[in-house]
């Protein structure tokens, strides 16, 4: 092999791996401010369906400090749909094992962890899909949350 060629393929080998990373119809991520999730401080994500017969991964990425002090974290979820009609759903994460032991990627400050919302959804309508993300601990402000994204991912499936 040529020193040409071998240098060629040893730079484009980092752009192909870089593109192997999951890819999500939607993503969108918030920053906690200073780590303090307030109650008012709703997040929301608006993503748009335009195929009702796809199915899809709705997924929750908590980023948390190594101080959080619980070993979960309740939310309340509203979901708007097209339609003006609402839904709210009281979801529980644990975000270690019953020893203590964070879940997710984790390093030297802060953890990562990635939860199915629920899989393989579908969608009924057309148009603009819009959900609430509420903290709901007993604890106001509740500190070491520091971002929280909600992600769409197509399974490739149909229903």
């Amino acid at each position: 092999m040529s020193k040409k060629y071998f240098f060629s393929l040893l730079f484009l080998l980092p752009l192909f791996l870089i593109n192997c990373g999951e890819s999500y119809l939607f993503e969108k991520t918030y920053e906690i401010e200073k780590g303090a999730w307030q109650y008012e401080n709703t997040l929301d994500y608006s993503f748009e369906i335009t195929d009702t017969t796809k199915v899809y991964n709705l997924l929750l990425e908590v980023g948390h400090s190594l101080d959080y002090s619980y070993q979960n974290c309740y939310f309340k979820i509203y979901t708007q749909f097209p339609s003006g009609e609402k839904s709210e759903q009281l979801l529980s994460i644990d975000l270690a094992d019953g020893i203590g032991r964070w879940q997710g990627d984790c390093n030297n400050k802060s953890c990562t962890i990635l939860l199915d919302i629920q899989k393989q959804a579908f969608f009924n309508a057309l148009g603009t899909h819009t959900i609430t993300l509420e903290q709901y601990m007993r604890k106001n402000p509740l500190k070491g949350i520091e971002s929280l994204a909600i992600k769409l991912e197509d399974t490739g499936l149909s229903k």
